[in-house]
């Protein structure tokens, strides 16, 4: 069996979904690896690096499709909508692609790649659950986000986060407000007291409170009624309009007390919810620093703008939409740790097995024999639900939000 790592080809996206040190584990299990020549450079990892542990480097892109079973990328078509184009060509029908492809964001794209007959696998979609941990890619690129979005704000506040004593008096600890304690914003809350910030944390999921405190922060009550406000997969519940109103006016009263507001609120497959209103904004101290995580998804912000640093009313917004592109080097080692684990719960005396009874596999596959497979997407797409074979019991469930 040979499986192929690429180049990726999404502007900005400094990461590779396999490292070299990683090699091993595949390489025992049967597997052959080739490397597009240069797909690691970016990251750190050079061609040698990966020829010291058993990969062949291929200088062809087209080589690395035509000559592997298995395709490894961070951004498969979907997350990479524009050049992931011109890969389209290159794919073998029942080729197998594992990476992150934005399925409930662009389920056109993963319509496409099903017709071109690819067997496709959405690492977003891998299911919240204790066995599925490992290979949880959302979690593992959430938790540099949470850390690189407060040294991003940091880096833009005009003051220093923590309380110093010196000969030319006292310099006041920033306050910091996270909103969303999910993977991303739990990280957040643990970087941001690490520098010395006094640290607020609000989340509409009440069951996160125990969290928050536990990592040194206050968690911000709202008068809110938010009982049954969280999924079966540990994400929150959108609020009512009336709910989401009281909400934005209840956390500008805390926003406007703050130094740094880190949102991290998300639903996947829609639009951010709104958390921080214009007049929020107006009411911080001139200088303050916002960072959106949401950014992507419109944010939770009204002021942010995706990948872009604005300046409103004073104060500055940032909207990061790929941090860990940032960190690539640590941020390719969880991902490709996330991959191997996977690839490897696929693998079975030295072939690859697809047993849609296993619900990891089965939850994570969304294209295969021509067709798209996750039923969510279909919806989305008005197709018929597929009859597909039943997935084993489900075991405990993980709360928190990416």
């Amino acid at each position: 069996m040979k499986v192929a790592v690429l180049r990726e080809t999404c502007p900005g996206e400094n990461r590779v979904a396999l490292v070299p040190d990683l090699l091993p584990p595949l390489t025992k299990a049967g597997w052959q690896v080739l490397v597009e020549a240069g797909a690691g450079v970016a990251a750190g990892f050079t061609d040698s690096a990966y020829q010291a542990k058993g990969a062949e480097i291929v200088a062809d892109r087209q080589a690395a499709f035509a000559q592997t079973d298995v395709v490894l990328q961070v951004r498969c078509l979907g997350a990479n909508p524009e050049a992931g184009r011109a890969d389209l060509d290159l794919i073998r029908r029942g080729q197998v692609l594992i990476g992150t492809c934005d399925p409930l964001g662009n389920p056109q794209a993963i319509q496409e790649l099903a017709e071109r007959g690819a067997v496709l696998f959405a690492m977003e979609l891998i299911p919240r659950i204790t066995r599925a941990q490992s290979m949880d890619v959302l979690s593992s690129m959430a938790t540099i986000a949470g850390y690189k979005a407060v040294i991003q704000a940091a880096d833009h506040l005009p003051k220093m986060f923590p309380m110093l004593m010196t000969a030319a008096g006292t310099l006041v600890a920033s306050k910091v407000l996270v909103i969303g304690a999910g993977v991303a914003g739990l990280q957040a809350i643990a970087s941001a007291r690490r520098l010395g910030a006094i640290v607020q944390a609000y989340d509409v999921r009440p069951v996160v409170k125990e969290q928050i405190e536990s990592l040194g922060a206050k968690f911000v009550e709202l008068n809110l009624d938010t009982a049954g406000s969280e999924d079966k997969g540990g994400y929150a519940k959108e609020l009512s309009e009336d709910q989401v109103r009281r909400q934005q006016e209840q956390l500008a009263d805390v926003i406007a007390d703050c130094d740094v507001c880190i949102s991290t609120a998300a639903i996947p497959g829609r639009p951010s919810p709104l958390l921080i209103t214009e007049n929020a904004v107006q009411r911080m101290r001139p200088g303050s620093v916002i960072v959106d995580l949401a950014a992507e998804r419109g944010g939770n912000c009204c002021l942010s703008q995706a990948d872009q640093t604005v300046v409103e009313h004073g104060v500055t917004i940032l909207g990061p939409t790929n941090l860990p592109a940032g960190v690539p080097q640590h941020a390719s080692q969880m991902y490709a740790k996330n991959m191997v684990t996977f690839l490897l719960l696929m693998t079975k005396e030295g072939e690859l097995e697809i047993d849609l009874k296993d619900e990891i596999i089965r939850d994570t596959l969304v294209a295969k024999d021509g067709q798209v497979q996750n039923s969510r997407l279909r919806e989305m797409l008005g197709q018929e639900p597929l009859v597909l074979p039943p997935a084993e019991p489900p075991v405990d469930h993980l709360a928190g939000e990416s």
